[in-house]
């Protein structure tokens, strides 16, 4: 390597910018190509009883891997095979019902051309994404996804940099033109990730957060307001709920009420839960999403809604604690 000439800030950003508009006029380039071929490829693996084997050397197995990633995670059940470990054993990954998704930019990669006869051997359905639809992997395909770019963001032109990127694009272009088709819902795509926002908010029920039992502060109508208020503080939930000899909800008194009554000037010592209650507070279904009732909470600007069943029997609480401390908010 020829000695580094001194940094030309000015020519870095100039470089950077020339490449991203490089990259950028690849993908617009991309987008009128697409036709019959993509949608037959789409058509191919929405038939396909087996996986997508996504095979690729180099960068293009790079990409290869994350295209994996986003067909699993939005309904596509696929699997990145290495070309050069597959003439070792690993072909055995690929099976008569799948169809196999090969990336070359040039076409020509020596690892895949070795495996490509066995696959056709095999009857898998082969779909090439390559620059060159005139190489031996196009003609070996029985789809051939045109992934050519005018020229490389590189200013050598040599290192693989739009090329992989309007590969990249291309396979998010068949992984959502596939989620489309398979009708995948925001439900879908949480459950295949549990462990994110979106998956916490659409996977969590009130019943999985929501506080049971003994940890309910429950009253009586009868019940005087110092044994209201000792049972309020026991359970440290902010509230007391008063409930029928059934579990019926009737009722709940707040840290807020509490406040308001004393603001009032009034005396507390005669009175009971049926005297402070109020009638009517807000509750929600144990089979609810934790995330509406969160919605619940903001809309009414309050911190804790009641659990009950459809006769109004108290099955639990859910604070806005318990939502924080899931991450659903």
């Amino acid at each position: 390597m020829t000695q580094a000439p001194s940094f030309d800030p000015s020519r870095a950003v100039d470089i950077a910018r020339k490449a991203l508009l490089i990259e950028s006029q690849a993908l617009q380039d991309l987008a009128p190509r697409l036709g019959s071929e993509f949608a037959r490829a789409v058509q191919a693996v929405l038939n396909c009883p087996g996986r997508v084997a996504v095979m690729g050397m180099g960068k293009s197995g790079h990409v290869g891997r994350k295209i994996v990633a986003t067909l699993a995670s939005t309904g596509t059940p696929a699997l990145f095979v290495h070309p050069a470990e597959a003439s070792h054993g690993d072909l055995g990954m690929v099976a008569r019902n799948d169809v196999v998704l090969a990336l070359s930019n040039s076409g020509e990669s020596d690892e895949l051309n070795v495996v490509l006869p066995v696959l056709k051997r095999l009857g898998v359905t082969i779909v090439a994404m390559t620059g060159k639809p005139e190489s031996s992997l196009a003609r070996h395909a029985n789809i051939v996804l045109d992934s050519a770019v005018a020229e490389e963001a590189c200013p050598l032109n040599l290192a693989p940099t739009a090329s992989t990127t309007a590969q990249m694009a291309l396979g998010d272009a068949l992984a959502v033109a596939l989620l489309d088709a398979r009708g995948f819902k925001a439900e879908d795509f949480a459950r295949s990730h549990p462990g994110g926002a979106l998956g916490r908010k659409l996977l969590t029920h009130v019943r999985d957060l929501m506080r049971v039992g003994a940890d309910l502060p429950r009253v009586a109508a009868a019940t005087q307001f110092t044994d209201l208020m000792r049972e309020m503080s026991a359970k440290a939930l902010g509230v007391a709920i008063l409930v029928d000899d059934a579990d019926r909800v009737q009722g709940i008194f707040t840290d807020g009420d509490l406040r308001r009554l004393i603001e009032k000037g009034q005396d507390l010592r005669g009175l009971t839960a049926a005297d402070v209650c109020s009638k009517h507070p807000r509750t929600v279904a144990a089979e609810a999403l934790a995330v509406d009732a969160a919605d619940l909470m903001e809309a009414a600007r309050i911190t804790v809604v009641l659990v009950v069943d459809t006769e109004q029997r108290l099955q639990g609480a859910i604070t806005i604690n318990d939502l924080m401390r899931a991450k659903v908010i």
